[in-house]
Order: structure tokens, then C-alpha cells, then sequence
């Protein structure tokens, strides 16, 4: 694979600069903004490593917009849960088919965005055994298929609170889920020098467009946010409806 071939280094770096943005604005979303950029270039065993690998250099820089309503406290359960999660998940590939769980995962994510972009959002209890419950599946998730922001995401929203104070708990959530993800993929021998390669030439353009986004974030208001963040879920819900078929 030619990496500095200029159509493909052209489509690896606007991808690189797209997911970084949508993580910069939204805090999460990198797989979702650069997979079909990538996917167009690169081969498919590629793509996952290099989705995991760019997200967390992403949220690191996108984290910086949040950091003064940072709360390790509330975040705890979350963190603990994911982490305890992301092994089963990854055990899953090998008994249970990937495509049957993104149809079933994009279903709920289109009714969800359906339903609460329509009315106000359901209420959810403020529980640490809960948050833990629902890190541990997006944990699952996130070792599984890498879909650790979607329950986390829609588990604070429906908990209420500022954009600042949910970006705050789930995008260190995305980074310890993902960053472990990407060494359980190491151990496997599924970081080669292919993705290797390309995690180093999409690295300025990802954090490029993280800055660019979190820039963005800064401008608008919780209302807008919100939006932003049920259209992204609800397009998520379709891409990976239109993968598992």
C-alpha cells in the first residue's frame, strides 16, 4: 500500500481532519467522520486500529475545552465499568456475529435520536451502580464493534446537566475505552506497520481538526449541542445499518 500516493494520502488526511473535528465539536464520533474516507483507500483490517489510535490523539486535544468541569468523581463508575468491559467484549468477536449487533445497536440509535429529538428528553436516575452498569456495556461495546460513546452519550443527556459537564465524563470515558482497545489490538498483532504508517500521517490533520472543532464548541449553545449531538447518533444508527446488511 503506497501511503504517499497522492490520491490516497488525499483522502487519508480528510478523514483524519474530519473525524478529529466531529470529536472536537461533539466529543466523540471519529470512526463515524473518517471511516468512509478511509475505508475508500485503505484496507479494511486497517481502518479499526487506526479508528482507535486517532480518537484517543483527538480527545486528548478535545478534552482540553472541558477541563475546568472536569470531575473524576462523577466520572469514576464509568471509567471502571468501561475498562472491566472492553475484554468480554472483544471475547464476543469470536461466538457472536458483529453484523447482527450494529443492525440491532443502529436500530435503537434512529429510534433514540427519533424519539428525543422529538420531545424532551426521559430522565435518568443519577446512580454510581448505573453509571457503572452503563459504562460496562459501552465497555462491551467498544471492545466488540468500537461503539463505546453511544450509551454513555444518551445515559447523561437523559441525567440532564451542561454540555461541558457531559462532555467532561464521557470523552475521558472514549479515551480510556479506546486507548485500551488499541493495546488489546496490539497484543493481537493487528497494529502492523500499515497502520502504524498511517496513524502518523493522519496525526496532524486529526489534531488539526479536534482543534478546529473544539473552536467550534466554544460558539455554540446547549441547545445546538444538543442537535448536534442526537444527529450524530441517529447517523451513526444508519451507517451501521447500512454495514451490517
Amino acid at each position: 500500500m503506497a501511503l504517499l500516493d497522492p490520491e490516497i494520502l488525499a483522502w487519508v488526511l480528510l478523514g483524519a481532519f474530519a473525524g478529529g473535528f466531529v470529536t472536537g465539536l461533539a466529543g466523540f464520533g471519529t470512526g463515524l467522520a473518517a471511516s468512509g474516507f478511509w475505508l475508500h483507500v485503505l484496507p479494511p483490517a486497517v481502518v479499526p486500529p487506526l479508528v482507535a489510535l486517532s480518537s484517543v490523539a483527538a480527545h486528548a486535544v478535545a478534552l482540553v475545552s472541558v477541563r475546568p468541569a472536569m470531575d473524576w468523581r462523577r466520572a469514576r463508575p464509568f471509567l471502571v465499568g468501561g475498562v472491566l468491559g472492553v475484554v468480554p467484549g472483544a471475547a464476543m468477536l469470536t461466538v457472536i456475529s458483529p453484523d447482527g449487533l450494529r443492525l440491532a445497536v443502529g436500530a435503537f440509535l434512529i429510534l433514540y435520536g427519533a424519539l428525543q429529538g422529538a420531545s424532551r428528553l426521559a430522565r435518568a436516575p443519577r446512580s454510581r451502580a448505573a453509571d457503572a452498569g452503563v459504562g460496562f456495556g459501552g465497555g462491551v461495546l467498544g471492545g466488540f464493534a468500537g461503539l463505546s460513546a453511544p450509551l454513555p452519550v444518551m445515559w447523561l443527556q437523559m441525567q440532564g446537566g451542561s454540555p461541558d459537564a457531559q462532555r467532561a465524563v464521557y470523552q475521558p470515558f472514549n479515551i480510556v475505552v479506546l486507548a485500551a482497545s488499541a493495546g488489546a489490538m496490539a497484543v493481537a498483532g493487528v497494529v502492523g506497520p500499515a497502520t502504524l504508517g498511517a496513524t502518523v500521517l493522519a496525526l496532524p490533520a486529526t489534531l488539526g481538526g479536534a482543534w478546529a472543532g473544539a473552536r467550534l464548541y466554544r460558539r455554540i449553545d446547549a441547545r445546538r449541542f444538543r442537535q448536534v449531538v442526537l444527529g450524530l447518533l441517529s447517523v451513526s444508527g444508519a451507517a451501521l445499518m447500512v454495514q451490517s446488511l
